[in-house]
């Protein structure tokens, strides 16, 4: 599977200019915990619902500082057709909770670890149907018995 499947919900993005109280308002009506900071087609960083917290409100800043004064930047990428298993790799390395999807260095998406625990716990469900059935129905033996020719 590749990095742009694994994604849920669409990449959404704000300049670097707009707001602190811009930035919480498309958060809401978007219903994402992260914005890709993008000055033009470049991206430049990233500001999440914790950034806003802790970095802007925490420390009394105006709603309307700037979304630079509190992203997060150089931002951690991967590239959309990566094998979606490489993410594990960089989130275990830079301790991070969202990765941005990039496809020829442009923004595409964000990938969460929320979206790979859901990805996760649907592959096992899918592998754990057969190990339930079998638990609770246990084994079925063909109702004619195998002959040997």
């Amino acid at each position: 599977m590749r990095a742009i499947e694994g994604i849920r919900r669409s990449g959404v993005a704000i300049g670097p200019e707009r707001t602190m109280r811009e930035a919480a308002e498309i958060m809401e009506r978007s219903g994402v915990g992260a914005l890709a900071v993008l000055d033009g087609d470049h991206l430049v960083g990233i500001v999440t619902d914790r950034d806003l917290v802790r970095r802007g409100l925490a420390r009394r800043l105006d709603p309307h500082a700037r979304v630079d004064s509190m992203m997060s930047s150089p931002v951690v990428t991967i590239e959309a057709d990566a094998d979606l298993r490489a993410a594990y790799a960089i989130f275990r390395e830079n301790a991070v909770r969202r990765l941005a999807v990039t496809e020829r260095g442009r923004f595409v998406g964000v990938l969460s670890i929320d979206d790979l625990l859901i990805n996760l716990s649907a592959d096992l469900a899918d592998l754990v149907r057969p190990v339930t059935a079998e638990t609770i129905y246990g084994h079925r033996d063909s109702p004619v018995p195998a002959t040997r020719s």
